[in-house]
């Protein structure tokens, strides 16, 4: 008899994903060479490549890396255009991408792992590790004139589990849609993605901490640097620096070389430009609330949990398809099965509406309404994206893995993100 457990609330036996969804063999991606492509169309496929072409020749985008991966299998990897246009540096497959929020889910990954350990509860109060989060307030009023505010005390204080989900009630500085919380994150000199000054997280977050929040924990969703707290977190419970647990506990073990918070020389020159269209032309991105060149210069002491990492599709593919494989990769296990399953359930209720995503302590999920809409993946297709047009979507059901790398920003007119995963989808057979 088959046992299966939903980990998605709601969900009936005839819609059911069960724990077994998150169980293959463990083996590492593999090209597939010349056999036959694996339950999806190659002449989908090829529609999909035409569809990237025609995004460079309308020059919507300067460059890109686009994978594809059915079943373990490296269905499609191809490398397009340019990697740095003033140079004409050809893109490769192996370039190396800044992955900003996609760092959240590796952050996540590394936290849920110190759980499994024991080392706290997901319902803790975050000030038992951090005393700097006692006695939360709430933004009650904004002067304007001074950026001086009142505040309330909050209803509760932030639990760890409101920091995964982005319920905490923090804000993000610089990209927070709240322009009061912006303007009192810039005062108190919050870093909000990542720096080339000699800056540490614990500092960061202890300025972070005294500062109010836009709602009581656990109401609403919003949008935040949880994830940058939570890499503060792991340093204290783990007693090792960020980058460290993340290299020695995720990185090494997956084969992931080309991830990481700074590149060494050789990397460096990997690294894709940021690129920006200004009256059709694409030039390097300049130097504003961030320098982009961050991977490769300067002080190289933070570690942003949240935005801070870099790395490359095929590391990025590794790091999914553990998940598909219910925790391992290459014979070594990251995560427990019961641990996926609680990182794939919903965890923020209807707080998103009924858009078609739920949101889990890791990714956003694919719900019932999603799969209604159409072309965005499975019940329980997980998934996220970044400040520099880089994205991701992996399917438990299909055990099926895109990845879409780019460093744009600013208006381009690009289409290629919802077509590649609405096409990716389509070609399944």
């Amino acid at each position: 008899m088959k046992i299966t457990i939903p980990f998605l609330s709601g969900l009936l036996i005839s819609g059911l994903i069960s724990i077994h969804a998150f169980s293959q063999t463990g083996n590492e991606l593999t090209p597939i060479g010349n056999q036959d492509l694996p339950g999806i169309s190659e002449e989908r496929i090829e529609r999909i490549d035409q569809m990237l072409e025609e995004a460079l020749s309308k020059n919507q985008v300067p460059g890109l890396v686009a994978m594809i991966v059915k079943d373990g299998k490296i269905v499609y990897h191809e490398a397009k255009g340019l990697a740095d246009v003033p140079s004409k540096t050809p893109m490769s497959k192996d370039q190396i991408f800044r992955i900003a929020s996609q760092s959240k889910a590796i952050t996540s990954t590394a936290i849920m792992m110190l759980w499994e350990e024991g080392k706290f509860g997901l319902d803790d109060p975050i000030s038992r590790y951090i005393p700097e989060f006692a006695d939360p307030q709430v933004l009650t009023r904004f002067s304007y004139g001074d950026t001086t505010y009142s505040s309330r005390p909050a209803s509760r204080e932030i639990r760890i589990r409101d920091l995964l989900t982005h319920t905490s009630g923090l804000g993000y500085g610089v990209i927070d849609g709240n322009e009061q919380m912006r303007m009192i994150y810039h005062k108190a000199g919050i870093v909000d993605l990542f720096t080339t000054e000699p800056v540490k997280i614990s500092d960061n977050i202890k300025k972070l901490a005294k500062l109010p929040l836009h709602h009581d924990p656990g109401t609403k969703y919003t949008y935040s640097e949880g994830l940058d707290v939570m890499g503060y977190l792991i340093e204290i419970v783990s007693g090792m620096p960020f980058d460290q647990f993340l290299k020695t506990r995720i990185f090494d073990p997956l084969g992931m070389d080309d991830t990481g918070f700074y590149l060494n020389e050789a990397q460096g020159k990997r690294l894709v430009t940021v690129h920006r269209k200004v009256n059709g032309i694409w030039e390097s991105y300049p130097v504003t609330f961030y320098d982009p060149d961050y991977p490769k210069t300067g002080a190289k002491t933070f570690f942003s949990g949240g935005a801070g990492l870099s790395s490359t599709a095929l590391d990025y593919a590794k790091f999914l398809q553990m998940y598909l494989n219910g925790g391992t990769y290459n014979g070594v296990r990251i995560l427990s099965p019961t641990t996926i399953q609680t990182i794939m359930s919903n965890q923020v209720g209807d707080l998103l509406g009924d858009g078609g995503k739920d949101y889990g302590l890791a990714f956003g999920l694919v719900d019932q309404n999603g799969v209604a809409k159409g072309g965005i993946g499975s019940l329980g297709t997980f998934d996220w994206g970044g400040y520099f047009n880089t994205q991701y979507f992996a399917d438990p059901v299909t055990k099926t893995i895109g990845i879409l790398m780019k460093q744009t920003q600013g208006g381009t007119g690009d289409q290629s993100s919802w077509k590649f995963r609405q096409m990716v989808f389509s070609a399944i057979e």
